[in-house]
């Protein structure tokens, strides 16, 4: 059986978008299920579209990500270059072009802009579709062709597609698709920069290095019969085709920049952690058997069959993600996560308080890393709140019976030594049950003058061991001096 080899070819443009993330994902799981090899190859021949520092991108992504390729630009297979631009610096594509128009499966066109222009035609009033090109210079002479290109007259190569019959293709996700002929434009092989088009390269070097599985999105299924004429015009083997699903937002339109969370690196940017992207990534049109949703990367390797992949648009859910995200957070190792957290910890808190024992609070309240400032930032500084917090229904409380509670708990709280966390609740759970009151009824009150929220990471008795003694009484007296005011407003009236 031949051995599986898949390939991951972006083009240099940009950052990592998450529809090329699953590409290369794809194209990884499928080849590491099987013990195959995933080559990682550049197309960097549309150069107007080449952004400096997009390969660094590619190679930072992909480590991160942990889609290490078995062979690539600086890891040579034996059949390499790796980056276009260097394999047409060999003739390569020209060299096949060449060999296709000598067999009649190709030719030379001159066509200049204007006459192309005139090809096109005029749809809904008055915009503009471009027709199937009319094979205008197939029929030029040898004569004609060899003075053209001694005058040095700009040309490209085309294909030389039927325009009778019809051409069967085969994909794993789509089963078998039919067209006709007379549908099939004779595409540009080589453009007149002397440069492949993608289309072209991707066959000749997909064949070369022995691509046995090209996975890409569905958006290049029109492009298939073309394809696969060429490998058969070669009399080359087809190679197995995956088409994966276009990927939308939630509002079912094509995932774009305008997002703000289409790219890899945006991702990261939000506070995503990278085994969530990937995770998730993953099941944006595939699913296992079992239908489990949290996957390690070895899990998916494992559980990987890409007969699974839906035909149908899979949806970015960003809620979802940040479930996912926060799954993975609450399962990280501590000294990982407060390594990840602490810029953000240090952003809001300039005080000198124990951040780790802050970072144990939040660690398994957020969702994403950004999520700490809005549960962190009273430690900090008191914010202003309304008394209206101190009641509270499930916990029977409110102004009263809170300033009762904070006036009778602030001399044990100024007597109390030790303000470790357990010190601190064995002292107010010996005044719960001295009182024969809920635990909440004398903690919700103290919480709320500790922090003036009505949701904190932890406990009274957490924030009082951070906040320390001096700090802690302080916002209790505060407390009581803002209840009082309210209460005796309140009968003043």
């Amino acid at each position: 059986m031949t051995k599986i080899r898949t390939r991951f070819a972006p083009s240099p443009t940009g950052r990592m978008h998450v529809g090329n993330l699953r590409t290369a994902l794809y194209a990884y799981l499928i080849a590491k299920h099987e013990g195959g090899d995933f080559l990682l190859r550049i197309e960097d021949t549309d150069q107007e579209r080449y952004v400096e520092g997009a390969v660094d991108i590619i190679y930072r992504t992909l480590k991160n990500t942990g889609l290490i390729h078995d062979e690539g630009p600086d890891k040579d297979g034996g059949v390499g270059p790796y980056v276009q631009s260097d394999r047409q610096a060999t003739g390569i594509y020209l060299k096949y072009a060449r060999q296709l128009i000598a067999e009649g499966k190709a030719y030379y066109c001159f066509c200049d802009k204007a006459r192309l222009e005139s090809l096109t035609q005029v749809v809904d009033g008055d915009e503009k579709a471009i027709s199937v090109y009319d094979k205008h210079c197939l029929h030029l002479s040898k004569e004609e062709i060899d003075r053209n290109l001694a005058e040095g007259k700009p040309y490209v190569i085309r294909q030389n597609n039927p325009n009778e019959g019809t051409t069967t293709f085969h994909d794993e996700i789509y089963g078998d698709i039919t067209v006709d002929n007379s549908e099939l434009d004779d595409m540009i092989l080589i453009k007149s920069d002397g440069y492949p088009t993608y289309n072209f390269a991707n066959v000749i070097d997909d064949h070369l290095m022995g691509i046995t599985h090209v996975v890409r999105g569905n958006e290049y299924l029109s492009s298939s019969p073309k394809y696969n004429r060429l490998y058969e015009a070669f009399g080359w083997e087809v190679p197995v085709y995956v088409h994966c699903p276009l990927i939308t937002d939630e509002e079912h339109k094509k995932l774009s920049k305008r997002s703000g969370h289409s790219s890899y690196e945006d991702l990261i940017e939000q506070g995503f952690v990278t085994e969530a992207v990937v995770n998730f990534v993953a099941l944006l049109g595939w699913s296992p058997e079992d239908n489990q949703e949290i996957m390690s990367l070895d899990e998916l390797i494992n559980k990987f069959d890409y007969r699974h992949i839906s035909k149908s648009p899979a949806v970015f859910d960003y809620t979802k993600l940040k479930w996912m995200n926060g799954e993975y957070i609450k399962a990280m190792d501590f000294d990982k996560f407060y390594e990840i957290a602490k810029p953000y910890l240090t952003d809001v808190i300039k005080k000198d308080l124990d951040l780790k024992k802050i970072a144990g609070l939040v660690k398994t309240r957020i969702e994403i890393f950004p999520d700490i400032k809005d549960h962190i930032d009273f430690f900090e500084k008191l914010p202003e709140y309304d008394i209206g917090m101190y009641t509270h229904k499930k916990m029977k409380t409110n102004a009263e019976s809170s300033l009762k509670v904070l006036m009778d708990v602030l001399p044990l709280l100024e007597a109390q030594e030790d303000y470790s966390n357990d010190a601190l609740y064995a002292m107010l759970s010996e005044y719960v049950e001295r009182n024969g009151v809920k635990n909440g009824y004398v903690m919700w009150p103290i919480r709320t003058a500790l922090s003036g929220k009505q949701m904190t990471p932890g406990g009274a008795t957490e924030i009082m061991e951070i906040l320390g003694h001096d700090e802690s009484l302080r916002r209790i007296r505060d407390g009581i001096s803002r209840l009082k005011n309210s209460v005796n407003t309140e009968e003043e009236r």
